[in-house]
């Protein structure tokens, strides 16, 4: 089974959706609220909806020659 980096994800959703909001998009704030405190679930549920790849946050299970 993958392990994904949440932190990574949840850093990338937050800068994702701060930077809709520095574009205008006042809703942003509500989903920044929500991103840091969701749950790992709710992290999954919410990139896959914006069309994040997951497969980017998948962690690393060894060196890379």
């Amino acid at each position: 089974m993958k392990e994904i980096n949440y932190e990574q994800l949840r850093a990338d959703l937050i800068d994702y959706f701060g930077t809709a909001m520095i574009y205008g998009f006042g809703a942003a704030l509500i989903d920044i609220e929500e991103i840091e405190q969701a749950s790992n679930e709710k992290l999954i549920q919410i990139a896959n909806h914006n069309g994040f790849n997951l497969n980017d946050y998948v962690k690393s299970s060894g060196f890379k020659l």
